[in-house]
């Protein structure tokens, strides 16, 4: 399937007037070939032996050192061969595809690997995790990931994407980000753009209860919803209606004066499901798979179980709410599935697979290349206030992350990750490569990216999609390094 991204005028003059410069350079800086070396010996990472996966993170221990470590015990053990580290210049266009979804600018694939720092790797993920290309980038991540390039149908894309754009500019924690696109039923205006997680799906329950399921806890329901699933034994019938039990009681509402879509719920409403297999019936309760049963608090006053009660021309608001309580309870520290996926997500996106894979199968049967790692990761992500930031960083700066891409091994096995990541780019990342392999002046780069990705309101230029701070700090270093020699 083609992706048709929009360009703007002076891209377009680029195309049509060097297309084969174009191709030529795109070809040498996006397709680079990886240099194969000899295996580096790989001991078992002696610095974490301590360390057991399963247990909670400790802030002695930094979490690229327990990827290595368990990385390089499953390598040893299989008699995995391991690639050499990748060169700078692939290790650059690895990262900063990957964290700002881009290939380097020619200015910045001279300048790196001339500096001299030893820390220069950390520097420059440091430094491309501060731009505002990160911004932009992961703004595109999570609205692929959270809407899956559906159609606007009740909140409009500029809106929603400028909640994301912000929502990454300032490092929001992955559970209050959760909390927020499952508790914003669209009536404040404040709030309306996280709502579209949820109004955009109209609130169909197949399909709403299905994604909630396949995107913010990692398994996909879909095959539970009339039977327990006959391929995997986690994944039962009552997993998607206790789901679906958070969800029954809601239904869209349309402003008479504004005519904008919200979400109002009622204060009944049950669950009951029958197995298409067995016949046999049984009713639920909101409950996030295995977790917790969770039952309607009992009312003083039965007569006030609305805070507004439901009419033709208003929004019911109950006194208990559970699409509210669905917010809270998935995001739960107790809540495995949920830090699961997001750690096995972030990983899958840095790597270019899951340590499960397919992301949205987890399950016990599942194919785990390393579970100890996932489970651990997990729990340091949580622990950490689900700082998506920081878990990228420490998977750039590992060694399995900077590894060449290829090992000279006809027996290598990529699931044991002996090797870098090599992975297809996006659409929006060779979009965005083509305009800096071309040329492209910023300004006509930020018009193009405006396009994909366009802001809820006038705002301030943005600066060139270079990291001109980030290169003139390396520049510095060079000539301080060449100073003291």
């Amino acid at each position: 399937m083609s992706a048709r991204l929009p360009l703007a005028p002076g891209c377009r003059q680029t195309f049509g007037s060097s297309l084969t410069a174009a191709l030529s350079l795109l070809f040498v800086t996006i397709v680079c070939a990886s240099r194969l070396g000899a295996v580096e010996p790989a001991a078992a990472a002696t610095a974490v032996e301590s360390v057991t996966p399963g247990e909670r993170s400790s802030g002695d221990v930094r979490p690229r050192d327990v990827i290595d470590a368990w990385i390089e015990r499953r390598a040893a053990e299989a008699g995995e061969p391991l690639a050499p580290q990748a060169t700078d210049a692939e290790f650059l266009r690895r990262v900063t595809l990957d964290l700002t979804g881009r290939v380097p600018s020619a200015d910045e694939a001279r300048r790196f690997p001339e500096s001299q720092l030893p820390d220069k790797r950390e520097r420059l993920v440091d430094g491309l995790l501060r731009s505002p290309e990160h911004a932009r980038h992961w703004q595109v991540t999570l609205d692929n990931l959270l809407m899956q390039r559906r159609p606007a149908k009740h909140v409009d894309l500029a809106s929603w994407r400028g909640y994301l754009h912000q929502s990454a500019r300032e490092n929001k924690p992955w559970d209050v980000l959760v909390v927020e696109l499952l508790s914003a039923n669209g009536a404040d205006p404040q709030t309306r753009p996280a709502a579209r997680f949820v109004l955009d799906r109209e609130l169909k329950m197949e399909e709403t209860v299905r994604d909630i399921g396949r995107i913010l806890l990692g398994k996909d329901l879909q095959c539970a919803q009339c039977h327990d699933h006959p391929n995997v034994e986690d994944y039962l019938q009552r997993h998607y209606h206790g789901l679906s039990a958070f969800l029954n009681r809601a239904y869209l509402f349309q402003d008479p004066g504004t005519k904008l879509t919200s979400w109002g719920e009622k204060a009944e409403g049950e669950v009951k499901f029958t197995s298409v297999f067995t016949g046999v019936e049984g009713n639920v309760s909101p409950r996030v798979l295995n977790e917790r049963e969770l039952f309607d608090p009992p009312l003083e006053d039965p007569q006030g179980i609305y805070r507004v009660k439901p009419e033709k021309n208003a929004r019911g608001v109950p006194t208990y709410s559970r699409m509210e309580l669905l917010a809270r309870e998935l995001t739960r520290p107790q809540n495995e599935s949920f830090r699961v996926n997001i750690a096995n997500r972030l990983w899958a996106s840095m790597m270019g697979a899951g340590i499960v894979d397919p992301v949205d199968m987890v399950h016990s049967a599942a194919a785990n290349s390393h579970p100890e790692l996932l489970q651990w990761l997990a729990n340091d992500l949580a622990d950490h206030g689900y700082d998506m930031q920081r878990t990228l960083r420490e998977i750039a700066l590992s060694r399995a992350y900077q590894r060449a891409s290829q090992v000279d091994s006809a027996s290598a096995r990529p699931e044991l990750l002996g090797a870098g990541p090599l992975k297809p780019l996006t659409p929006e990342q060779l979009a965005w490569s083509l305009m800096i392999a071309t040329g492209v002046d910023a300004e006509a780069r930020h018009a193009a990216l405006a396009k994909l990705s366009p802001a809820p309101q006038p705002a301030a230029p943005a600066p060139p999609l270079e990291s001109p701070e980030l290169l003139w700090q390396l520049e510095a270093d060079v000539n301080k390094s060449q100073q003291s020699i």
